[in-house]
């Protein structure tokens, strides 16, 4: 990998790594669908003008805005929804390994709906490593303690089962049809926008308390981790390949566990590094990325394009 390339990954972690500590923060001042609307109408603004400077055009097809307002609904609204709910039971570090088990969804989806048609022994078992993993970092046994109450570990489990659902869907309805990702960026997250601001006079009516924490929080998941991060995604996708583009998700829980403890003072248990370690275990396994051998085993075929080769619109 390119020197430049791996400043932008090592960017692009630290950006959507920090996303967690954001929520956690801007929860101080905003209610979650607050935080979503906010970073929704910040990160459109970004890519609008990055595609406007570009002279991208944005789609034009009726059915492809409608395949984009679905996308929307469930690749940003909802989990962007449930991560802000979650973290208002746990704390940023969980929520951040939690968000980890996304490309085990997306595998999941992906064989269900047979868009990823080859099932191998190895995908079984990482599959199953990383949700044992998940199991183990939620710590049901202890819930409640130390680790949070368990409704909000579900609702960041639910949140990255949702960016699962919007990969297969995204895939397969939007992505390799000539169109250029960032102008799909763009136009998903304005639709968002639109979509949750018609409806924010009567879900978003919790009272606001702008601090200058509060403020920077959100700025910096509107216009750097909706934004900006995207940018320095498709990027590396284009330099150097979805494969080593994808390697951003293990460093993912790496800084939103050490900002957790960093920044909030947040602590760590034995079960989440455990737990952590599983979850990354089975997601090379599921991808095929542990071994020459089982990543030529794993190698998705040209009709059917492997999950992380869709451009993460994640954090």
């Amino acid at each position: 990998m390119r020197r430049a390339s791996v400043i932008r990954l090592v960017l692009l972690a630290g950006i959507w790594g920090a996303s967690f500590l954001f929520i956690k923060v801007a929860l101080r001042g905003l209610s979650p669908v607050q935080i979503v609307l906010g970073r929704l109408a910040l990160g459109a603004a970004v890519l609008l003008v990055i595609i406007a400077l570009r002279r991208e055009p944005l789609p034009r097809s009726r059915m492809t805005w409608g395949h984009l307002a679905v996308a929307a609904v469930v690749a940003n609204i909802i989990p962007y929804f449930l991560f802000g709910w979650g973290e208002q039971r746990i704390s940023s570090a969980l929520a951040g390994v939690l968000n980890a088990t996304t490309p085990l969804f997306t595998l999941v989806f992906a064989l269900a709906t047979r868009t990823e048609p080859r099932t191998t022994a190895i995908r079984v078992i990482g599959l199953l490593l990383g949700f044992v993993g998940a199991l183990v970092v939620m710590a049901p046994w202890r819930a409640g303690i130390g680790a949070g109450p368990l409704s909000g570990q579900v609702a960041c489990l639910l949140a990255a089962a949702s960016y699962g659902v919007a990969y297969v869907y995204m895939r397969r309805f939007l992505t390799g049809r000539g169109l250029p990702p960032l102008a799909l960026a763009a136009s998903q997250l304005t639709v968002a926008t639109v979509l949750l601001g018609l409806a924010a006079p009567v879900v978003a009516r919790t009272p606001i308390t702008l601090t200058g924490d509060v403020v920077a929080s959100i700025l910096a998941l509107g216009a750097l981790g909706t934004g900006i991060a995207y940018l320095l995604n498709y990027r590396l996708i284009a330099d150097e390949g979805a494969t080593a583009a994808s390697t951003v998700t293990y460093l993912l829980p790496i800084v939103a566990v050490l900002l957790g403890i960093l920044a909030l003072g947040e602590p760590l248990t034995w079960n989440v590094v455990v737990g952590t370690a599983l979850i990354l275990a089975g997601v090379a396994l599921a991808e095929g990325l542990l071994g020459q051998r089982v990543a030529d085993e794993l190698r998705p075929t040209a009709e059917a394009p492997s999950p992380s080769s869709i451009p993460d619109q994640r954090r």
